[in-house]
């Protein structure tokens, strides 16, 4: 099958999906691990919290996530990689509460008011804006009253601002829609979607960010 959006860098499988962690590691001189264990770290996730993992690759920040969950809690991944999902479910044999489906996160989802928690982390970026648009209709549908959505993907920059060793990678490895996600006010998506209470925690430099945005309710 070919690729959903052919513009796109994000839609990646086979060998490009076994060793995309390695890749992005190399690409960030060592420094991409440390950053996403200390982005989850920022999610404060609790034992019990119920969380959907939008575009959740192979399972590298569900990881993270399953430290945090205890028995009670529950970590969802929905992702159109074979080889990321064959990844996952290795990963998390043994970890019946650590689940991955086979869906597009684009597409109307089954779930309504089931999670506290939704991430999205380094997808969306790599996807047209009317395409964005129903992932977040999804997200918002997914969490419960008082849930929270998190972001995690790049900052909002000048690419001419950035350093030679962060501009070069970023001009290889992204697509033009990258270039129109770093150009747009997310907070005022968040805010235009329902959301409230928007929060920002910015890495390596302002490159990249979690953004936090509240669904209203008790």
């Amino acid at each position: 099958m070919g690729k959903l959006y052919p513009d796109s860098h994000i839609e990646i499988d086979g060998i490009a999906a076994r060793y995309y962690e390695t890749f992005l590691n190399l690409l960030t001189m060592g420094k991409y691990g440390r950053f996403i264990e200390q982005a989850i770290g920022d999610m404060e996730i609790n034992p019990g919290d119920r969380i959907l993992d939008l575009g959740a690759g192979s399972g590298y920040n569900a990881r993270f996530m399953a430290e945090y969950i205890g028995e009670k809690g529950e970590i969802l991944g929905l992702d159109i990689s074979k080889e990321g999902i064959k990844q996952f479910r290795r990963k998390f044999n043994d970890e019946p509460n650590v689940k991955v489906e086979n869906r597009r996160i684009d597409l109307p989802l089954p779930y309504e008011s089931q999670f506290n928690k939704v991430l999205t982390s380094f997808v969306i970026h790599g996807l047209p804006h009317s395409t964005r648009e129903k992932t977040l209709e999804n997200a918002y549908k997914a969490l419960r009253r008082g849930g929270r959505l998190y972001l995690l993907d790049y900052g909002e920059f000048e690419l001419s601002d950035l350093p030679l060793y962060m501009r070069i990678p970023f001009r290889i490895a992204e697509c033009e829609y990258a270039y129109d996600y770093i150009d747009r006010d997310w907070k005022e998506i968040l805010v235009q979607f329902g959301f409230e209470e928007v929060e920002s925690y910015q890495y390596l430099g302002g490159f990249t960010r979690l953004m936090t945005a509240r669904k209203p309710g008790t």
